[in-house]
């Protein structure tokens, strides 16, 4: 007797998902490419790499949450001179967190990345 569905087996791919977070450095050292790359990697290989989606989700959150961020910021450089502040700490996160995950997915864990607002669920 023949199934009319295929069962699809992820495979375990620890270096591609830390590949795809440090990805996100891309826009530190060029200045874009920290959102798109991610997106690509998590939408053609969230169906086939175990973990993927989670990872990728958490990634897609954060980026959106760092423009966010850097766009509230600018005006308050203007108005209050704290901006610039609040620039140089979205920096530092944008460039510790992707790090500090990448070892985390490496170790198979599941990414954390603080003061993220939830866009993709």
């Amino acid at each position: 007797m023949e199934s009319n569905y295929y069962e699809v087996s992820m495979r375990k791919d620890n270096q591609l998902l830390v590949i795809t977070h440090l990805c996100q450095l891309l826009t530190c050292f060029t200045g874009f490419g920290g959102l798109i790359v991610p997106l690509i990697l998590w939408v053609t290989q969230k169906d086939k790499v175990e973990g993927m989606d989670a990872h990728g989700k958490a990634i897609i959150n954060f980026q959106l949450s760092i423009i966010i961020y850097t766009i509230i910021s600018i005006p308050l450089i203007i108005l209050f001179g704290l901006g610039i502040l609040l620039l140089i700490a979205i920096g530092l996160f944008a460039f510790i967190l992707p790090i500090i995950n990448g070892i985390k997915a490496s170790n198979g864990e599941l990414p954390s990345y603080p003061l993220s607002l939830n866009f993709v669920s």
